[in-house]
C-alpha cells in the first residue's frame, strides 16, 4: 500500500524535477511547472515521505488510506538555493492493490466566519515588533504544534497569530471574542484564530498589534502577513507570514493547515487555488522611533 502510493508521489516528483518526463499533470503541478518558468527558478533535487495514518476498510474490500505526504523541494534561483517544503494531509482509496483516487483533504473552510467590532476605545498599548522573533517561531513550528497554545482542525490562522505574538504584539481583549486578539485560559478571540477575522482586526487596529495594507507583495517584509481568499467571495480563508524574499524580491512564506515552508506567496500551486484568488498584504507597524 505504501509503495503505490510513493510510486505516486515519485511520479509527480520527478515531473516537477525532469521536465521532459511530464504527461498529463493535475492542475496545481501544472501551475508550479509554469509558475517556476515565470519566477526563473527550477527544482534541482526532492524527496518525498508518505507517513501512513489511518486504513479503514469497506465491505466491498476497498481501502480508504489517510495519510501524509511531504515533499522536499531544492530550489534553485539564480545563485541561490532554498529548501522548500510542503505537508499535505490527503487520503487515497485503493481497490485489490490498484489506486483508485487520492486528493487533498486538509483545505477546508471555516463556515461561520465571524466579522470584528470596532476597537479604538482600548487604551493605547505600545510595543516593538521583533520580526526575527517572529520568523524564527514561524521557522520552529511551522510542521508542528506548540503544546502550550490550542490547536485547531483548520490552525492556519491560530498559528500566524504565535508568529505574531512570538514577535513582540501585544495580546489584547480577553474576554470579548469579538474584539481585541488574543488567547486565554482556552479561549480565544475570533481575530485569533479566523482567517477572515484576522483580517478585519489587522484592518482596524489602533493599537497594539496593528498594520498597514500595502498593494504589491514585493513591499512586504519578514513578519509580515498575507491574507488570502481563494473564492474571490470576500470572505478570506488562509493566513501565512513572510520569512524571506527571494532574489526577485517576492515573499516566500510559512503557514499550517496545510503545513508549508518557503513556499512562494502566490499559492498558484495550490490545489485552493482558483482563478478568482484575492489577497491582502499587511506591512506589521510599531512603536519604533
Amino acid at each position: 500500500m505504501k509503495k503505490i502510493l510513493m510510486e505516486l508521489y515519485n511520479k509527480k516528483l520527478q515531473a516537477l524535477i525532469n521536465l521532459d518526463q511530464r504527461d498529463e499533470l493535475e492542475d496545481e503541478l501544472e501551475r508550479k511547472i509554469k509558475l517556476n518558468e515565470k519566477r526563473n527558478t527550477e527544482i534541482v533535487k526532492g524527496n518525498v515521505k508518505v507517513y501512513i495514518e489511518k486504513i479503514n476498510e469497506s465491505e466491498s474490500g476497498q481501502e480508504e488510506v489517510l495519510h501524509q505526504c511531504h515533499y522536499k523541494f531544492l530550489i534553485k534561483q539564480k545563485d541561490q538555493f532554498y529548501l522548500e517544503e510542503i505537508v499535505e494531509d490527503r487520503k487515497a482509496v485503493i481497490w485489490n492493490n490498484e489506486l483508485i483516487g487520492d486528493c487533498v483533504t486538509n483545505f477546508a473552510k471555516i463556515a461561520a466566519q465571524s466579522p470584528h467590532s470596532l476597537d479604538d476605545y482600548y487604551v493605547r498599548q505600545e510595543f516593538q515588533y521583533d520580526r526575527l522573533a517572529a520568523v524564527q517561531y514561524a521557522e520552529r513550528w511551522w510542521n508542528s504544534h506548540n503544546p502550550n497554545y490550542k490547536n485547531f482542525e483548520v490552525n492556519c490562522t491560530n498559528f500566524i497569530s504565535q508568529c505574531l505574538h512570538a514577535g513582540g504584539a501585544p495580546m489584547r481583549g480577553y474576554p470579548n471574542r469579538s474584539g481585541g486578539w488574543w488567547m486565554q485560559q482556552n479561549n480565544w478571540s475570533y481575530s485569533w484564530s479566523v482567517a477572515n477575522a484576522l483580517t478585519n482586526f489587522l484592518s482596524i487596529s489602533k493599537t497594539g498589534l496593528r498594520a498597514q495594507r500595502v498593494y504589491a507583495a514585493e513591499e512586504l517584509q519578514p513578519g509580515d502577513v498575507i491574507c488570502y481568499d481563494f473564492q474571490g467571495d470576500g470572505r478570506f480563508d488562509h493566513t501565512t507570514i513572510v520569512v524571506a524574499k527571494d532574489q526577485n524580491n517576492m515573499p516566500l512564506v510559512n503557514a499550517q493547515t496545510y503545513n508549508s515552508r518557503m513556499r512562494y506567496w502566490s499559492y498558484v500551486d495550490s490545489t485552493a487555488y482558483t482563478p478568482q484568488i484575492k489577497y491582502k498584504f499587511f506591512r506589521i507597524i510599531d512603536d519604533t522611533r
